[in-house]
């Protein structure tokens, strides 16, 4: 079996190689990590025993930071290992937590490097956040006596299907897991369905409602302010936004500045890639729009000064680790990647914030907020264009509205957070 999983990732490699050689060629994209991706991994306190922690992308990473600061506090003996597949994740986990923890890419999954990788790394546990459960991974975990757990376990209704499709294997993949921590009880009932034994199934809710960091201010709102030049306008932030939807926001924001009452509306657009922070800069200027770049504010190149500069022009977030800055400064945030069918982005961030959030109906990869905002009438679902225009004119219009949807997302937050004290309760029986 070993031998047939290390030929279909041989094959699976080849045929995206292209497509991989393109990006890295074009974007720069994979250029960075391959010593470790090829198992060649050392850590800060070899010393210690280990916790290793794997989160894809960033949003996975972000997902981390209170389990994180948890394990440290309760479990000072050992020290914790991330790994992550994406550059970004890399970049965002190494801006969180490169100072002290051990941070590099995610080794491939054949089975001599992952075998390299656990030899360099030696965990006492392994911790996959939300699913990236591969299947030479958990083979040497197994053999070795080293537990692994799913953590913050979601399971979409795609990769169920895609599961469902090769039953056999998967059924003896995750019936090999230690525990699957899930966020919910449909995900619960996911799991079982594909393998994962019932008693080894644990509903502890999202770690997502923990991280949202229920404020109502943020660190640098101020600077930020300053440097975008707000005065008593009110901002549209249009955050982690994806492919052909950037279009679909700057066409409802003419439309909308066209009315003499939204003439103070003033618009930032924060992509979620920063292989795209080009593109959509040529897409603000073909739109007719002045384009102001974050990067060029931040960095004093640029300054404004102008009024008519300010306020004709669109903002673009081209930095990483500001779009909470960013929302924290908004009377009304869109969370991208939802318009179109990408699977969304992290709308409880924006909630937590206390502001009237609205998202499009691709957000399945964050199913279970989404159905509890929606529930407690926290956020707003929007269909296409005209509905975000038409949901863009009744907050913008009725500020009482707009305000009571803000509230109600902000206590549904407060409402689903400790999800991460019962993680650590179930990860602390499995630590020796």
């Amino acid at each position: 079996m070993t031998a047939l999983i290390d030929i279909a990732y041989l094959i699976a490699l080849l045929a995206v190689s292209p497509m991989a050689i393109y990006r890295m060629l074009r974007h720069g994209r994979y250029r960075a990590g391959w010593a470790n991706r090829f198992g060649k991994i050392s850590r800060k306190r070899p010393d210690k025993k280990c916790i290793w922690i794997h989160a894809v992308s960033v949003g996975e990473v972000n997902a981390t930071t209170t389990l994180i600061r948890e394990l440290e506090s309760k479990f000072p003996d050992y020290e914790i290992a991330i790994s992550t597949t994406t550059d970004t994740g890399f970049a965002r986990a190494n801006a969180l937590f490169g100072s002290r923890l051990s941070v590099f890419y995610f080794p491939m999954d054949f089975s001599l490097t992952m075998k390299r990788a656990f030899a360099n790394i030696r965990p006492a546990m392994c911790l996959l956040i939300e699913l990236e459960v591969w299947p030479n991974l958990v083979r040497i975990a197994k053999q070795s006596g080293i537990p692994v757990i799913v953590v913050n376990g979601r399971l979409s209704e795609r990769s169920f299907r895609r599961y469902n499709l090769i039953k056999a294997v998967t059924r003896k993949l995750f019936g090999n897991l230690t525990l699957a921590l899930a966020q919910s009880e449909e995900y619960a009932g996911r799991f079982r369905q594909i393998g994962v034994p019932a008693e080894r199934i644990i509903v502890t809710g999202s770690v997502k409602y923990d991280t949202a960091q229920v404020t109502d201010r943020v660190n640098g709102a101020d600077v930020l302010a300053a440097q975008l030049g707000l005065k008593n306008e009110r901002l549209w932030v249009a955050g982690a936004t994806g492919n052909d939807e950037e279009q679909i926001i700057l066409d409802v924001y003419k439309r909308l500045i066209e009315q003499k009452q939204f003439k103070d509306l003033r618009l930032a657009i924060v992509p979620r890639k920063p292989e795209r922070f080009g593109g959509v800069a040529n897409l603000i200027e073909q739109a007719g729009f002045g384009l102001i770049r974050y990067s060029e504010l931040k960095s004093g190149k640029l300054r404004i000064e102008n009024e008519e500069l300010r306020n004709n022009s669109v903002v673009l977030g081209d930095t990483m680790g500001d779009l909470r800055k960013f929302y924290s400064l908004a009377t009304l945030i869109f969370v991208g990647r939802s318009l179109v069918p990408m699977g969304g982005s992290d709308m409880m961030e924006a909630a937590a914030l206390g502001k009237c959030t609205i998202f499009g109906p691709h957000a399945f990869n964050f199913k279970q907020a989404v159905d509890d905002l929606l529930k407690a009438n926290g956020a707003i679902l929007v269909k296409d264009a005209n509905e975000l225009f038409n949901a863009m004119t009744k907050c913008l219009t009725d500020a009482g509205y707009a305000s009571l949807i803000a509230q109600n997302g902000q206590q549904l937050i407060k409402r689903n957070q400790g999800a991460t004290a019962r993680t650590i309760g179930n990860i602390s029986k499995m630590l020796k």
